[in-house]
């Protein structure tokens, strides 16, 4: 996802973002904890056991739920397991090289997969067949098919989304130990809806939802997980840039506010809580 950089474009972009954000306001348009508009579609992968495709602007990316009976972790015999792998596609971007993940995907995958398995999203000890033995496995694999920045939270918008709307199959264990798959389909133990918020720090403000090109001139960036109760759950700094207390009290307050909006669009979008 690297993306290759003029260090005299970028200075005067950052000149002038800087000079913009001082306004209130930023070179799109927006205020400084806008998001872009946010598309949530469901039910698109017929293969897969749960799918959501998020749009987040120009940002674009699609997640699909599959389903396996697999060997629980050896510190954790008693949960399921939940693995969320991302793959940027070469079409995502003309900076993307095909390839073995980087270092950016990488990071990508664990900071959405953190920010849901701290939440407590699932269940996991609901999960177990045989306990010590045979576990249900949860696999949700992310593909980018735009980049137009904030990847963080799109990824963990069509994560969740794409858990919310799941059926997965019933097993169960025979006397004899064998575990057998039923023709009958049930949605997944949740617990909680997290949400993340990501933002950058650029000059000496806060923006939420940066766009590639904000990203490019960016000084710090940090991604918070907010549960359904209101409760931190997960963050991540990211850049070499610092951000003071007063700047982490703001990351935190604006990711509460934010997280409730989004948290509704998601509700709307996956039919979560209807009953």
């Amino acid at each position: 996802m690297a993306a290759k950089k003029s260090m005299i474009v970028e200075r005067l972009r950052k000149a002038q973002m800087i000079e913009c954000i001082s306004k209130g306001k930023r070179l799109d348009g927006r205020g400084l904890l806008d998001y872009r508009p946010i598309v949530i579609e469901t039910g698109i992968i017929e293969k897969a056991e749960g799918s959501a495709k998020v749009s987040i602007g120009n940002t674009q990316v699609i997640a699909g739920v599959k389903v396996e009976v697999s060997e629980p972790f050896p510190d954790t015999p008693n949960e399921g397991l939940l693995v969320v792998n991302a793959e940027v596609l070469p079409l995502a971007s003309p900076y993307t090289e095909p390839g073995p993940p980087d270092e950016d995907a990488i990071e990508l995958a664990r900071v959405v997969d953190r920010g849901i398995r701290a939440s407590g999203m699932i269940d996991l000890s609901k999960l177990v067949l045989v306990e010590g033995e045979k576990v249900i496995a949860i696999y949700v694999d992310v593909s980018m098919l735009d980049l137009d920045g904030n990847l963080f939270d799109a990824t963990s918008y069509a994560v969740v989304s794409s858990l919310l709307t799941a059926r997965i199959p019933k097993f169960k264990v025979s006397n004899e130990g064998k575990v057998v798959k039923l023709d009958e389909y049930v949605p997944l133990p949740i617990r909680t809806l997290p949400i993340s918020v990501t933002m950058a720090r650029i000059g000496d403000a806060l923006i939420v939802d940066p766009t590639h090109e904000e990203e490019l001139v960016m000084d710090a960036r940090i991604t918070l997980t907010i549960d359904s109760e209101g409760n931190l759950c997960a963050g991540q700094k990211g850049c070499s840039g610092v951000l003071s207390f007063e700047q982490i009290k703001l990351a935190c307050e604006t990711a509460i506010v934010k997280s409730k909006e989004i948290r509704e669009i998601i509700k709307k979008a996956t039919g979560y809580g209807k009953g």
